[in-house]
């Protein structure tokens, strides 16, 4: 049975009956049976309540379709419900450029899922087109300043227009062609809406006065002098922040099992910072006993950026870390071919079990981080690769956990939860993988060479150029959000092993003054990314019932 048909056959409480139970009913805003928006006021309710256990859900490298992440997320939150815990999600939303390209949607799967699964995979309340549709403002109102006069004095435009759908063609476009007058052509590009610096601000912001005071620093445009220019120069942070009233408000949803989940912000980790909204986090923290919340693609993109600028911001700190792998994945990553990674091979998974061992050290020893390793059960795994993995894993001295929510729901997650109950408990040595007070390119080579493994790092002269720039404007004290491959700790996506000495290559440093990091563009990644041969969009349909069909 398809993830949909399992959604649609599970009855659904009314989302009045699950802010009841959060004991906040009064302060939704209903958008339907199933869905509804948590106002901000609820936190002077909640200020004096303790918060509660927060659990990291991460992972190893990933095959293309994912390791299910998400599936485990919400099995182990249905979990903790099923041993008597007061447990809450806090996830992000999913984009529609990977609901309709290679991924598929971003609510779990089988019966770990998140509901109404279609509505959140699709345009759920409207979150992401009221982000797209303020950072398309912006550019409209750059364009517009100049056509009519250019009394800021625009030498060079560095913001780009958005749209949250896989686009290649839109990666650089041509724009002003119509030939009318003071309209200058010029080469422009889009960014997905899930990369647009807005959506950072917005998951990073902790109220709305801190969103406008972002978006009005956002940097759009240099003079000759090369004197930044920002949005409140243009005096549209008042109207941006206007269309992101109503989306600042967190979504409530329900898991399968009626699991409350907080899904709020999808900023996509490889080229953003992979985190849920802070407020969304936070809030869930004062409304359970312990929260579940994920950080997208691996552990060297999600978890460290999550860590490293999400927590640093917030002020947080995991009590637990849940480390998601495959056996498919991990002989994947030990060079075993993509159409036989369901066949047995010890071989493989032997020489793929490096690509985990390297992200639990991260997470252990980097971090100073609890960490327990949950293995996505599949049919196909083996006894005998279960059993191979489970004695390493025993080795190393670290807790292993076979999960089989997608089949069993919250029952398949019951050891898991029982184990990080256990695990959260423990006291740890949280510390970041670098110091603010680093120079830019010191922060860049920690995350290489601590988190990454690599060698050293390899700066083009443009990039080179872009640091002292943002040095000498005041700003090399931010975290560093590095846009990378998922596929490979190296920055080349098809170097899965990893077993050569590897540079990472820096291609240029973006500030981004209104998020308040600094991008680091590395290898070939692209802020807009591109459909597959046979996009997931092909299967999407809708029947003669009205129902849809294909989004799994």
């Amino acid at each position: 049975m398809e993830d949909i048909e399992i959604a649609r056959n599970t009855k659904l409480k009314h989302i009045t009956e699950i802010a009841e139970n959060l004991k906040i009913k009064e302060e939704i805003e209903q958008y339907g049976k199933y869905k509804a928006k948590i106002s901000l006021e609820i936190y002077n309710k909640l200020k004096d309540k303790k918060e509660g256990k927060l659990i990291l859900i991460t992972a190893i490298n990933p095959t293309p379709l994912g390791e299910g992440k998400t599936t485990m997320a919400i099995g182990l939150a249905d979990g903790l419900k099923k041993i008597g815990k007061n447990a809450i999600l806090a996830l992000r939303e999913p984009s529609l450029g990977p609901v309709f390209g290679i991924k598929g949607g971003a609510t779990g799967g089988g019966h770990s899922q998140i509901a109404p699964m279609e509505d959140i995979n699709l345009h759920f309340t409207g979150d992401i087109h009221a982000i797209t549709s303020a950072n398309n403002l912006l550019s409209a109102m750059i364009d517009n300043h100049i056509y009519f006069g250019n009394e800021l004095g625009f030498d060079k435009i560095v913001w780009k227009r958005c749209l949250d759908l896989n686009d290649r063609q839109l990666r650089k476009v041509e724009t002003g062609l119509s030939g009318e007058k003071n309209i200058i052509p010029r080469i422009d590009g889009f960014d997905i809406s899930v990369a647009s610096e807005i959506m950072a601000i917005f998951c990073l912001a902790t109220d709305i006065n801190d969103l406008k005071r972002r978006i009005g620093n956002i940097i759009v445009g240099y003079t000759k002098e090369n004197k930044p220019i920002t949005a409140k120069d243009l005096k549209a942070d008042g109207a941006m922040t206007v269309l992101l009233k109503d989306a600042i408000n967190p979504n409530l949803v329900q898991s399968l099992e009626h699991t409350p989940a907080i899904v709020h912000g999808g900023p996509f980790a490889n080229i953003a910072h992979g985190c849920n909204s802070i407020i969304a986090t936070k809030l869930a923290l004062k409304l359970g006993d312990y929260v579940v919340t994920e950080a997208g693609f691996g552990a060297d993109l999600g978890a460290e950026k999550f860590l490293d600028i999400k927590c640093r911001k917030a002020n947080l700190k995991p009590d637990a870390v849940v480390c998601v792998a495959t056996i498919k994945a991990l002989k994947y990553h030990g060079g075993m071919a993509k159409d036989n990674i369901k066949n047995e091979s010890i071989e493989y998974l032997s020489k793929g079990f490096a690509n985990l061992e390297k992200h639990i050290d991260n997470l252990k020893n980097c971090y100073g981080l609890n960490v327990v390793v949950a293995i996505n059960k599949y049919t196909h795994d083996t006894k005998n690769e279960i059993e191979y993995l489970q004695n390493k894993l025993q080795e190393k001295g670290i807790n292993l956990s076979l999960v089989e929510s997608w089949e069993k729901g919250g029952d398949g997650a019951i050891d898991l939860a029982q184990k990080i109950v256990e695990l959260s408990e423990k006291s740890s040595n949280f510390k970041f993988a670098y110091q603010l007070n680093e120079t830019i390119e010191q922060k860049i080579k920690s995350i290489a060479t601590k988190i990454y493994g690599a060698k050293d790092i390899e700066l083009t002269k443009e990039a080179q150029e872009h640091i002292k720039e943002i040095e000498k404007l005041g700003y090399s004290n931010l975290p560093i959000c590095i846009a990378k491959t998922q596929y490979s700790f190296s920055d080349d996506a098809k170097n899965l092993e990893c077993k050569e000495p590897f540079n990472i290559h820096v291609q240029d440093v973006i500030l981004k003054a209104g998020a308040e990091f600094i991008v680091v563009l590395t290898g070939k990644i692209m802020t807009m990314p591109g459909l597959p041969k046979i996009p997931a969009a092909e299967s999407i349909n809708i029947d003669n019932c009205n129902n849809i069909i294909g989004i799994f």
